[in-house]
């Protein structure tokens, strides 16, 4: 992959409509005239997926009350993805990307290394949305320990 296919703060984001995890279908636009986290994970009920899922979780009030949405995406299908949210109590949209189209959209998939062999898959990613749908923040490769801390300092919702 290269670096032509990243998105950047200034960019546009791309729009999407995929399936939640009770089946309905969810649009970026929806959320036109608010700020949405969008965030790309590897497999729902993975260890460090699940980590960043409740971690986003545990901060989603707070990043509410400062006008951002969350909406979390994966290759997974629905069926999968509301075992998730049930499971650990998931309270924003998982989205159901199994075609991966949104995920190239926004340069998430790709050639990454794994345990020191490069195979293509997943690229944890997060973008920031403004209201008007411009991309804030296009962070590729981060970690799912720590994102969410490291995310609300970005957005200078930390004192």
């Amino acid at each position: 992959m290269t670096d032509s296919t990243r998105l950047a703060a200034g960019d546009t984001a791309p729009q999407f409509t995929l399936t939640d995890q009770d089946g309905a279908p969810v649009s970026l636009a929806d959320f036109a005239g608010s700020n949405v986290v969008v965030y790309f994970y590897p497999a729902a009920m993975t260890p460090g997926c699940t980590k960043q899922a409740c971690d986003f979780r545990d901060n989603l009030g707070s990043l509410k009350s400062a006008g951002y949405q969350v909406l979390g995406l994966s290759k997974d299908t629905p069926a999968k993805l509301k075992k998730f949210q049930e499971h650990d109590t998931v309270n924003f949209p998982l989205l159901s990307d199994t075609e991966l189209d949104v995920h190239r959209a926004y340069g998430a998939w790709g050639e990454k290394n794994l345990y020191g062999k490069v195979v293509t898959g997943v690229l944890r990613s997060t973008f920031v949305i403004d209201e008007a749908g411009i991309i804030q923040l296009a962070l590729y490769n981060v970690k799912a320990t720590g994102h969410v801390a490291s995310l609300r300092k970005k957005l200078g919702l930390d004192a």
